[in-house]
């Protein structure tokens, strides 16, 4: 059984992703961009909204760019 993505910003899963090696490589209006060096096409796009909690599906997406399940996310935070 799957444990329970976390209800979390735009601008903390972007902390957490940096934590994993992830860079902020531009921005375009207020979605980030993060690329990491080691995964070939590594390209995330992160809604960079403060204090809006991300959708489940959009933070469904970006862990799937990002290539991490939900226990390594959450051990990231």
């Amino acid at each position: 059984m799957s444990s329970r993505a976390p209800r979390i910003t735009g601008p903390e899963a972007i902390r957490a992703l940096q934590r994993a090696g992830w860079y902020i490589a531009r921005q375009s209006g207020s979605h980030v961009i993060l690329h990491h060096d080691e995964l070939p096409g590594g390209r995330v796009t992160v809604p960079n909204h403060a204090r809006i909690t991300l959708h489940p599906k959009t933070l469904s997406s970006i862990l799937d760019q990002a290539r991490l399940s939900v226990q390594e996310f959450q051990s990231l935070l």
